[in-house]
């Protein structure tokens, strides 16, 4: 009887020396694969665009749609990233296709993001953080009495309730970025950053184009992620455009 105690005491201790064997190496590689504080997901579906790369991804067993800046990638393939904005009921014109829920990431890597540096996709870092602009050098002869940028800027809350026109020049375009195109415009007037007009719109202009483009001014515009103006025109109509 005493034996037999015995052999089954020595059978439980080494089944449970096993269990703690295998148990620890298991919790290291966990420890190893998954860093804290990082957004990662797994590659299901490509859908390359000319400018951007939209997927399908699985992150915490769910499935959504996100859009990168155009990148090489394949199913499979495992991207972290920092932030994402999310956008509803987003039209891409570029490949033709609405999607109910998206999410724009801002900068993806193959690595987690707090060991190498990352690559950038979606809004292009000019973009980034609050905005602001380099002073050029405009000149535009505009009439006695013709709205100017500074005057926009100092009765910003006025034309947030009403249309107005205002006549520029483009001095920087950022093109398709969340489906439209971001066109940033001066006059030669204004002071302390308060000089550039940034519009958001469906038309397509370059750099040097003087152009005067219809709207409503939208103050204090998060669109999240970082993303944030003071003042923007959404949506901006282009009146007239005279080619530089």
């Amino acid at each position: 009887m005493y034996k037999t105690r015995l052999f089954f005491l020595v059978i439980l201790v080494i089944v449970f020396s096993s269990c703690v064997r295998n148990k620890n190496p298991q919790q290291m590689q966990q420890s190893v694969i998954q860093p804290t504080n990082q957004h990662v997901f797994e590659i299901s579906e490509v859908i390359q665009g000319n400018t951007y790369t939209y997927l399908k991804v699985k992150e915490n067993m769910m499935e959504r749609w996100v859009a990168i800046g155009k990148k090489d990638v394949n199913k499979g393939d495992v991207l972290y990233y920092d932030e994402a904005l999310q956008m509803t009921d987003f039209h891409s014109k570029e490949i033709d296709r609405t999607f109910d829920v998206i999410y724009f990431v801002n900068q993806v890597s193959t690595t987690p993001l707090n060991q190498q540096p990352a690559m950038t996709g979606g809004m292009p870092s000019a973009h980034k953080g609050k905005v602001s602009a380099s002073d050029a050098e405009v000149e535009i002869d505009k009439p006695e009495g013709e709205l100017s940028i500074a005057d926009v800027y100092a009765n910003k809350a006025d034309y947030s309730s009403k249309e107005f026109e205002i006549r520029g020049v483009v001095v920087k375009v950022n093109d398709q970025v969340m489906g439209k195109n971001w066109v940033h415009i001066q006059d030669g007037t204004g002071t302390s950053g308060n000089f550039d007009l940034t519009i958001t719109t469906e038309a397509v202009v370059k750099v040097g184009d003087e152009v005067v483009f219809k709207g409503k001014l939208t103050l204090n515009k998060d669109f999240g992620a970082g993303y944030y103006y003071d003042l923007i025109m959404e949506d901006g109509t282009l009146v007239s455009k005279k080619v530089s």
